[in-house]
């Protein structure tokens, strides 16, 4: 695709003008734009949180049927296909772009959250009862259940892309279903688009501010705004000189780094901290995740009352849906050749495992040190949800020498997490392109950088947040549709090329 073509294509001069109108209103009129955000997602999650929950447990059902069917030999890609990437580095790209950096972020905030405010209105915080119910409802949130929808996208494009010559965007997904029609198309294609920016864009703002606390808390470093600019300058070149080498280098080798850094530190701590109380923890919080997994996935409150379901699982789905065309996007990319059974196993069930392991080692050493040597970090925790991984290295050996190894690895993701984003960017603005121009995704590396600095400048970074999540709702819709689409080009075997 020639490299002026980008900028004709309607979806990606639409998607910019919006998404910079959205920034100019967020950093005027933070206040403005901040409660009409909430106001937004607030009517669509207490008027469509149940449609959030079944429409997710409705995905999780389809895709363990189609990978345990027939269909599960099939491949993404021509019969005689095989995988692009090894296991390893296919793995690690699966967790980079899906949502690594915010389980560094959340895997200590969580169960401290819940362990200080409970999720059942009678159980009483900060008791051993507490601590079960926090483990058990983190891993649930950090489960299957968003990988599935992850899953869900990612198996819908990749199918129709590489096993029946579609192009790679979201709304080729649903052409089975809705027909040839550009207006949806290019509809679709835009609230992918914008929804990916706002979503990308607050998510790296937010790791400025992560690593700036964890700088300070190591080096003294001064938590200002200043320090966090330096960061992203450093962010955006690394992530810019990242995406000039491609998908096969820069990416691929940083999923490699961050996989590994990540094991690495898990072990450290493991060792290092309360070991059998994390083995006993983990293995119990799996048992109640399994026995409480219908009850937590369809749980709502309208008899007691309470917003609790809300403020999680509801938002978590909301988060997880809104950003399933950019991780489901960047999934197809990369399991090119693979099974649809393989597919779904190792999207739906390794990330989310390495994930609750994450949560019981640092979690569950934060559980422990607050159950028995009195440590404050759930207080902490809700104090500033930002430092709550540094609080726990705080109590284990070495806690400098892991913080630095942290620091390092917070970095690394959101770099590999900001160079997939530009890459589904320019294809998506691209017209699906396997191979977008470099200076589309240099435009859009350059702009999540320059969204992200001016909101954090004017307040106005968490507003674009709750703003973006209410793209969750067309988009539950439009998964459902891609549900409908894989389960009839499956079996169109006309269609096969």
């Amino acid at each position: 695709m020639k490299k002026k073509e980008s900028y004709k294509n309607p979806v990606f001069f639409i998607s910019a003008i919006v998404v910079g109108l959205l920034v100019i209103i967020g950093a005027f009129t933070p206040e403005q734009f901040g409660a009409v955000a909430q106001t937004l997602f607030d009517f669509t999650t207490l008027n469509f949180g149940w449609f959030y929950l079944f429409a997710v447990f409705i995905i999780i059902l389809f895709l363990v049927g189609i990978s345990v069917s027939k269909h599960g030999k099939r491949r993404l890609g021509p019969p005689d296909s095989r995988p692009e990437y090894p296991f390893f580095t296919w793995v690690g790209m699966l967790f980079s772009a899906g949502f690594g950096v915010s389980l560094i972020f959340w895997s200590v905030a969580e169960p401290m959250s819940h362990f200080f405010i409970t999720p059942f209105p009678e159980l009483e915080a900060q008791t051993e009862e507490a601590a079960r119910v926090a483990m058990g409802y983190s891993f649930f949130h950090w489960g299957i259940s968003q990988w599935a929808v992850f899953a869900l996208a990612g198996l819908a494009i990749a199918f129709l892309q590489f096993r029946k010559n579609r192009s790679g965007l979201v709304s080729a997904a649903i052409e089975p279903v809705v027909g040839k029609n550009k207006g949806i198309a290019n509809t679709v294609n835009i609230l992918a688009v914008i929804a990916t920016v706002m979503g990308v864009a607050t998510t790296v703002g937010l790791s400025f501010i992560q690593l700036n606390g964890g700088l300070s808390s190591v080096f003294n470093v001064p938590n200002n705004i200043g320090v966090q600019v330096i960061i992203a300058l450093v962010m955006l070149v690394a992530y810019l000189a990242s995406s000039v080498t491609g998908l096969d280098k820069g990416i691929k080798w940083l999923s490699n780094i961050n996989l590994g850094l990540a094991l690495l530190i898990m072990v450290i701590v493991f060792c290092l901290g309360p070991s059998v109380f994390i083995l006993n923890s983990f293995v119990l919080g799996m048992g109640d995740y399994i026995s409480s997994f219908v009850q937590y996935s369809l749980r709502l409150s309208p008899y007691t009352g309470g917003d609790w379901v809300y403020q999680w699982t509801i938002f978590y789905w909301a988060w997880a849906i809104a950003w399933s065309p950019f991780v489901g996007a960047f999934v197809a990319r990369v399991s090119r050749g693979r099974t649809i059974r393989e597919f779904v196993a190792g999207v739906m069930v390794v990330p989310p495992a390495i994930a609750c392991i994450w949560i019981a080692i640092f979690g569950g050493t934060a559980v422990y040190s607050d159950l028995n040597n009195g440590t404050q970090i759930a207080e902490a925790v809700n104090e500033d949800v930002t430092v709550a991984l540094f609080e726990v290295l705080g109590v284990v050996p070495f806690s400098d020498i892991l913080s630095i190894i942290s620091i390092i690895l917070i970095f690394t993701f959101m770099v590999t997490s900001a160079d997939s984003a530009t890459y589904i960017l320019g294809s998506m603005t691209s017209k699906g392109s396997l191979n977008p121009a470099l200076i589309t995704k240099i435009i859009w590396g350059v702009l999540i950088t320059a969204i992200a600095l001016v909101l954090l400048f004017t307040g106005g970074l968490e507003s674009l947040q709750t703003a973006s999540l209410t793209a969750a709702l067309p988009f539950t819709v439009i998964l459902l549709i891609m549900t409908v689409s894989i389960f009839k080009e499956i079996n169109n075997k006309n269609s096969e090329k």
